[in-house]
């Protein structure tokens, strides 16, 4: 066979023009690609393969007088009388921050009014805002009384002498578990939520009432990260050093944006907190850690969001339970969600099959990050 060098010459030129790209382009971007692909692999492999997190554990375990520094803070607002009621069934903090004021009101309004579920569904639920204070003393100072008067016409606010930043997400983890123990043991469930996190709390109720009591002793519910790596890349907020944590991948976690506790698993997870160094600002990581420590898992629920907002249809909402990313939209969503007409699209077998290739549509779009997963547009 004739073989035409000078094309054969021209394809090798172009070939190793080619690998010469690509090579540059791994050796400018491989952090980058560590980062996002590598270390992914590893921490995968290191929890399915290895998936022994005992030696991490020990590892953090300290004396109870150093752990207790994590919890000794003081309380600025308090809301001791809270839980007077012996029935509750669900104790729901939010996290916010002092400025949040118009997120909190838009809860209150809405999926957080106590008295909504009340009339509603014939149960109680306490809902309570969890703030540290501000970082800038100036606007502390300008914040103090404001935080004062909203206390006093709401009495749902419950604040301590923390700096409220990030890096001491755990600091109010530890406050919200320490608070259901002291104030508030014979709740039922447990909560945490942001403050820009939309709770379908119809749902979410008629769920927890669903639970028989057996089952409800090792419930821990919401979206399930499971082999996660730490992030290494010093830009980002959620940087964790080596020397802070060494390992290759967190515990099972569910994020922090919205997840469900029952009281037996809360009392075990802040038992675990009061013997470990809570210096980890990864707050659902450090709930991870405390879990293996107790021998708990987290269960995944698909209509739990963690890090992304729920598509904007009625076929999603009919079994939403949270959407994240909800700063401005709340009274929205929630007129939305818990119109009439939503409960009419799971009776009868048209609209079950329509709201199923609707999901499918909005969920399983590939190389597109929705809040819930391919796989609850099924169910």
């Amino acid at each position: 066979m004739f073989i035409n060098m000078r094309k054969f010459r021209k394809y090798r030129h172009l070939g190793l023009i080619v690998t010469c790209f690509t090579t540059f382009f791994i050796l400018v971007y491989w952090e980058k690609l560590d980062n996002k692909i590598v270390t992914h692999v590893k921490a995968y492999t290191y929890r399915y393969l290895w998936n022994n997190f005992k030696f991490i554990n020990a590892s953090f375990r300290v004396s109870p007088i150093e752990a207790m520094k994590y919890h000794n803070y003081t309380y600025l607002l308090n809301q001791d009388k809270k839980c007077g009621a012996r029935d509750i069934l669900l104790l729901l903090f939010v996290k916010s921050s002092s400025e949040n004021f118009e997120r909190r009101h838009a809860i209150r309004s809405t999926w957080g009014n106590e008295v909504y579920v009340k009339n509603m569904f014939g149960v109680t639920v306490k809902v309570l805002f969890v703030l540290g204070v501000h970082p800038e003393p100036k606007w502390r100072k300008m914040l103090k009384q404001k935080l004062i008067l909203e206390d006093k016409k709401y009495k749902d606010l419950i604040q301590q002498d923390f700096i409220d930043t990030f890096h001491n997400l755990t600091l109010k983890l530890l406050l919200q578990l320490s608070w259901k123990e002291t104030y508030c043991p014979h709740a039922k469930f447990f909560m945490s939520a942001d403050d820009d996190v939309f709770v379908h709390i119809p749902n979410l109720i008629r769920y927890l009432l669903k639970i028989g009591s057996k089952d409800s002793k090792t419930l821990w519910i919401g979206r399930v990260h499971r082999g996660s790596p730490p992030d290494r890349d010093k830009a980002s907020k959620y940087y964790v050093s080596q020397d802070m944590y060494p390992w290759l991948s967190y515990p099972d976690y569910t994020p922090g944006s919205g997840y469900v506790l029952s009281k037996d698993v809360a009392t075990k997870m802040y038992q675990a907190s009061r013997t470990l160094n809570a210096s980890l600002h990864i707050d659902d990581a450090f709930l991870g850690i405390c879990a293996t420590i107790m021998g708990i898992s987290p269960n995944d629920h698909v209509f739990f969001s963690g890090e992304g907002k729920a598509p904007y249809h009625c076929c999603i909402y009919n079994q939403m339970m949270t959407s994240h990313g909800h700063e401005s939209d709340i009274y929205k969503v929630w007129s939305m969600a818990t119109d009439p007409q939503v409960s009419q699209m799971s009776s009868g077998l048209f609209s079950r099959l329509y709201c199923t290739l609707v999901k499918v549509r909005l969920l399983c779009v590939p190389f597109f990050s929705n809040s819930y997963p391919c796989k609850a547009a099924f169910l």
